[in-house]
């Protein structure tokens, strides 16, 4: 079967943006206002800046992609604790499994290597591909770089809890396993990484619901073959089980299907939620995660967004800089986007403040990813605001996932979204 990306039931994911009626306690700490200093001067640097007062409300418009990775472990508690602080209406819970077959919390399978302590600890004996330090060419250059590979389904739950999260990175060039966890990007900080708190899935709707945010789960790709049968249990999990049971876990709690919208890249998982669990299935998020050409992303693929919109479907979700293109050193709507409006979709899309600093010149490798349609009109980190303000004023965006709250939630209060 072919699988194409897409995203479902925006019409109930996007209303009441604003959660005007709650506490205007939102900390946004000082990041907008840096943004906003570091903007060139006109129209919209003097709107955000009239802004600097507040009051400041909680937002749908901003999601937290992972809770506050920008400087937190994502997927820890404490991740979570300060997107719900920095204004975020909606928090995010990748999805995967344990040995054990429970729901966890980790944006892949295999990714406890970069993104906890486990290479520090007795698990590392887990790992499916142990710590391999880093080899080097004559002139110093790295010949194979540094590798691990640990994940959930080696672990049970209790083992899985027992890890710490840190920000998620390896050092390429490391000889060492300490050395392998010490690869934070220079632009992301290790001030709160002492030791961030793991959470089962459950848990995280637990508190997610105490913060009075809503959830969007992503169902992961499984990393290992499915079905899978649990080392532990001897029951076989198949991939529907794991459609089904992270959608029971909010039904257990209690959770209004109308505040969760779960997310996959698989349309099966998505036409399994429609068939069998339709009250959440309505709502389910189909991620546009298909390849377009950086210099100008046009709706060349099948099937187009208006075939797309022809099915029903209501809502798609690129990553932002398929919505973008760049034109004589300004940022404008990509021809992806123009399609999409005419088609009459709604968008959201992931994921600002995932890239350090903006200017062609410092982005590197993978910090380009999210702006490499618009290289040429960056020249400040102010620009992270004119992104996002063409994306929303132009493209017409009903969200955005974000690893710094606190930035969209500004703009989205300042534009009264």
């Amino acid at each position: 079967m072919q699988m194409f990306p897409i995203v479902l039931g925006a019409a109930i994911f996007f209303t009441s943006a604003i959660h005007s009626a709650e506490p205007t306690n939102i900390q946004l700490g000082p990041r907008p206002f840096y943004l906003i200093d570091k903007m060139p001067d006109g129209q919209l640097k003097t709107k955000l800046q009239s802004c600097a007062n507040g009051p400041f409300s909680r937002t749908n418009f901003s999601i937290g992609h992972r809770g506050a990775p920008l400087q937190f472990p994502e997927h820890t508690r404490e991740s979570y604790q300060a997107a719900a602080r920095m204004g975020a209406g909606i928090i995010e819970c990748d999805v995967t499994f344990t040995a054990d077959l429970a729901l966890v919390c980790r944006h892949s399978q295999g990714d406890l290597a970069t993104s906890t302590n486990i290479l520090a600890t007795p698990l590392a004996a887990t790992c499916i591909k142990p710590f391999t330090p880093a080899t080097f060419n004559a002139d110093g250059s790295i010949d194979e770089p540094a590798s691990a590979t640990c994940r959930t389904s080696e672990l049970t739950l209790a083992e899985f809890l027992s890890l710490k999260g840190k920000m998620d990175a390896g050092n390429r060039a490391a000889t060492t396993p300490q050395a392998f966890m010490n690869g934070t990007a220079s632009w992301r900080t290790d001030l709160y990484a002492t030791g961030g708190t793991l959470m089962t899935h459950a848990q995280s709707i637990a508190l997610l619901q105490s913060l009075g945010v809503e959830f969007t789960p992503e169902l992961k790709a499984p990393a290992v073959d499915m079905p899978f049968t649990s080392p532990v249990t001897g029951e076989v999990f198949t991939q529907t089980d794991f459609a089904q049971k992270m959608i029971s876990e909010y039904e257990a709690a209690g959770i209004p299907a109308q505040d969760v919208r779960p997310q996959s890249f698989s349309p099966d998982d998505v036409l399994y939620w429609l068939r069998n669990a339709p009250e959440f299935g309505e709502n389910a998020i189909l991620l546009d995660g298909r390849k377009f050409d950086a210099s100008d992303p046009s709706d060349n693929q099948t099937p187009t967004l208006q075939q797309i919109a022809d099915m029903g479907i209501t809502t798609i979700a690129p990553p932002q800089w398929v919505l973008l293109k760049e034109d004589d050193g300004q940022i404008i709507p990509s021809d992806y986007a123009r399609a999409a409006q005419v088609a009459n979709l709604d968008i959201i899309t992931w994921t600002l403040e995932r890239s350090g600093r903006l200017r062609e010149d410092v982005l590197d490798g993978r910090s380009k990813y999210y702006y490499q349609s618009t290289l040429g009109a960056l020249t400040a980190d102010g620009d992270i605001y004119t992104t996002l303000d063409v994306l929303t004023q132009q493209v017409g965006i009903k969200g955005i996932f974000s690893d710094w709250p606190a930035t969209v939630t500004y703009y989205a209060n300042c534009m009264k979204l």
